[in-house]
């Protein structure tokens, strides 16, 4: 490619861009569409408090389940050592 492409290429790009009407996307105008007969209700944007933490554990009892798994490791390996004959 030649440097004038590179430049009419650029000039396309700006061109595009500073286009004044851009026309919505096929899903945009589908959603326009169906949202003029039914329009969509209310979302909240955050999650109920009530719902926030039912999942999910607090750090310091993941933390003591990772330093558990990993106490029963070493205590495994050494008890390996142990019984492993030389």
């Amino acid at each position: 490619m030649s440097e004038r492409d590179d430049e009419e290429r650029e000039f396309d790009l700006k061109w595009a861009e500073g286009a004044a009407h851009k026309e919505p996307s096929a899903r945009a105008r589908m959603l326009a569409a169906r949202w003029k007969e039914n329009p969509p209700g209310p979302v909240p944007f955050r999650a109920d408090p009530d719902h926030v933490g039912s999942g999910r554990r607090s750090s310091w009892v993941s933390t003591a389940v990772v330093l558990g798994c990993v106490a029963a490791v070493i205590v495994l390996l050494g008890y390996v050592e142990l019984r492993a004959p030389y």
